[in-house]
């Protein structure tokens, strides 16, 4: 179990991104536009440069009031970002994810991002997983 697999499950959906430069209130717009937790914050759209949360910018919120939504993302990003490949395994990543408190991870295939997962991704495959076992286990008790 891949995060390849994850990545095919999703599709090939566009990359929620911003650059470094732009406003927390572009970046919070955004945000509540693509109903989405996360944003990968990246000058080219190819390399990671930081990611923003929403937790990113409570914190900001918490510390400076409205007055941080006219920073630069760069400001108030993480910069220290985990990141996977598609080979990772899924076991593996959830444990990452839970262990570090974060719900978006970069997916990187030889330095370049090709997309992202969510705790919600992730839970909704094993999830799919677990119903499929079950099945399985129950046609092996009804003799099918």
């Amino acid at each position: 179990m891949t995060v390849a697999r994850i990545l095919r499950q999703k599709g090939s959906g566009e990359i929620a991104s911003i650059a470094p430069s732009k406003s927390v209130a572009d970046a919070a717009a955004m945000l509540s536009e693509k109903r989405i937790g996360a944003l990968i914050v990246s000058g080219d759209g190819r390399k990671v440069d930081g990611i923003l949360s929403e937790r990113d910018v409570v914190r900001w919120l918490g510390r400076e009031g409205a007055g941080c939504l006219s920073r630069v993302v760069a400001d108030v990003m993480t910069a220290k970002v985990m990141t996977c490949t598609p080979s990772d395994d899924v076991q593996e990543i959830m444990q990452r994810m839970t262990e570090g408190r974060f719900r978006h991870m970069p997916v990187l295939e030889e330095g370049k991002l090709v997309g992202v997962i969510s705790i919600g991704d992730v839970v909704k495959y094993r999830m799919g997983q677990l119903e499929h076992e079950t099945e399985a286990l129950a046609d092996m008790i009804k003799g099918y």
